[in-house]
């Protein structure tokens, strides 16, 4: 296989030297810290909006808005101060309740790009239009969702997606963008739906638009056969869980170090999305919850059972308990991958496995940062 993995990814107005994207991994667990050293190394650093106001020092209890708002804005300058040229960026998730303010904090602290999914982000270009450099990456998993969002972001704004994300609901951790039951039949070919975005791109816009491979990315030969399949470039996510900058507590990645491939499994969130997680404690994460009275603090989701019904569980108050620490009732998301988890690294070991990074290549980009 021709070895392509060290290639410049140019997305927008801005590139890195490495054709990588930090996945966004809610509640804290890719934070302003995590995304800072992945830019510093030479990726796109990516700090996930949801939830980052509930584990911080304004949130009081039933303040969640207001503290998501404050928490974000510090998440992207602490990325800044580690990588103050890197290419710093958030994932804002569509279904939340508070996504347009979300997004329009992001791009007033200074974010360069905005991945967005759960859902499709028809209204992204609305909400940045006061701040055109920022590059926007919807998530699709399908050359439809594609199409619609494009033609969409055309009518109303004269505007193409400056790269897609095709996420690979077989094997990609968190929140989901398909049904459960196509989940897992084995019918879904991610590269095949790389090259069909590529070609739209091509063929109707006649626009090169850089399409990133998600889900199931750990190693260098992952990358190979993503950037081979046709991908300009990977999103990695879990791989970064186990570093000493992930912004999760020890019993988090610990949690990683200890699964099996059986451990990892589709837990349906009260957003109404499949996702994927360690499932060995989700009756635990539901009878916490009932004890506690199913009392919803945040209003977190545009649609969530428990706050309508009390079924499931409060998905927020699980994958914070989980980022805390608490990995008997919390929930921890994951990719497929997850179980490969072998030891606490760090981000640039992890660069230097995959693209092979010379003493020299390594000077120049400290140099660069």
């Amino acid at each position: 296989m021709k070895d392509t993995a060290v290639k410049k990814l140019v997305i927008g107005r801005y590139s890195t030297p490495f054709p990588l994207i930090l996945g966004g991994m809610g509640v804290r667990i890719s934070g302003g810290r995590l995304a800072g050293h992945v830019a510093r190394c030479g990726g796109f650093g990516t700090i996930a909006a949801a939830g980052i106001g509930v584990n911080s020092p304004y949130y009081t209890g039933r303040n969640f808005f207001a503290a998501d708002i404050q928490a974000f804005k510090d998440e992207i300058r602490k990325a800044y101060a580690i990588a103050p040229d890197g290419v710093i960026g958030v994932n804002c998730m569509v279904a939340v309740t508070n996504y347009d303010a979300m997004v329009r904090a992001a791009c007033e602290a200074g974010a360069k790009y905005i991945v967005s999914g759960a859902g499709l982000p028809m209204s992204l270009p609305a909400l940045t239009a006061d701040y055109p450099d920022v590059a926007l990456i919807p998530i699709v998993s399908s050359v439809r969702a594609a199409q619609l969002i494009t033609r969409k972001w055309l009518q109303n704004h004269h505007r193409l997606p400056d790269a897609v994300v095709v996420e690979d609901p077989d094997t990609a951790g968190g929140h989901l963008g398909e049904k459960p039951e196509n989940i897992g039949t084995g019918c879904y070919d991610q590269y095949e739906t790389v090259r069909q975005v590529k070609a739209y791109f091509q063929q109707v816009h006649q626009r090169h638009v850089p399409v990133i491979a998600a889900g199931g990315i750990w190693d260098r030969q992952d990358i190979l056969q993503a950037l081979a399949q046709g991908a300009d470039a990977v999103q990695m996510a879990s791989r970064f869980v186990c570093t000493e900058e992930c912004d999760a507590d020890p019993a988090f990645k610990q949690a990683y170090l200890d699964c099996r491939p059986e451990d990892i499994g589709l837990v349906m969130s009260p957003a109404g999305l499949p996702g994927r997680a360690l499932v060995g404690n989700i009756d635990r994460i539901r009878q916490r919850d009932l004890d506690a009275g199913c009392d919803c603090a945040c209003a977190c989701l545009k649609k969530c059972t428990f706050k309508e019904t009390g079924e499931r569980f409060c998905i927020i108050g699980a994958l914070d308990r989980a980022q805390r620490g608490d990995v008997d009732t919390g929930l921890v998301f994951c990719g497929t991958n997850a179980w490969k988890a072998d030891r606490i690294t760090t981000v640039q070991a992890i660069f230097d496995e995959l693209f092979m990074l010379s003493h020299q290549q390594k000077q120049s980009l400290a140099v660069n940062a």
